[in-house]
């Protein structure tokens, strides 16, 4: 299986929250983990914010900074050009999708197409609008 994580998905490998049992379960079981490189900084940034707003000690802040930087070389790691920023902006305006939640779905569906039919391909999100928007591009969500 080729999984996909957005930014939802991958800060729940790190901070405990629900699905992240799923999450790791199906990291554990993948032959192929992907990411954008944007789901770095936007996790770092969800902690940090976890942070501020007092949901994580700092303890748990460094815990889950460090354990995301011991592991984040493991994941194959999509970047940005030309052509997948201009599919994400023709998926924000079909979708009303935020930028980055465009971006990954246009990876998502990159890194989908290549895979062909033949290839199991989850996608794990857990944003309703950005999986409702890869379900309807024919992607099948990570479910329990």
């Amino acid at each position: 299986m080729i999984l996909y994580l957005d930014t939802s998905a991958l800060a729940k490998l790190y901070a405990n929250e629900p699905g992240s049992g799923l999450v790791r379960g199906a990291v554990q079981n993948a032959q192929l983990t992907v990411c954008h490189l944007i789901a770095y900084v936007e996790t770092r940034a969800a902690f940090a914010k976890k942070r501020r707003m007092g949901e994580f000690s700092e303890k748990e802040f460094s815990l889950c900074k460090s354990e995301l930087e011991r592991t984040w070389q493991r994941f194959e790691r999509m970047s940005v050009d030309e052509t997948l920023v201009q599919q994400a902006g023709n998926l924000a305006d079909r979708f009303g999708l935020r930028g980055c939640d465009s971006v990954h779905l246009a990876a998502a569906e990159t890194l989908f197409r290549v895979a062909g039919p033949a290839v199991e391909f989850r996608f794990a999100v857990f944003d309703d609008n950005l999986r409702k928007a890869a379900i309807d591009l024919g992607m099948m969500p990570l479910e329990e």
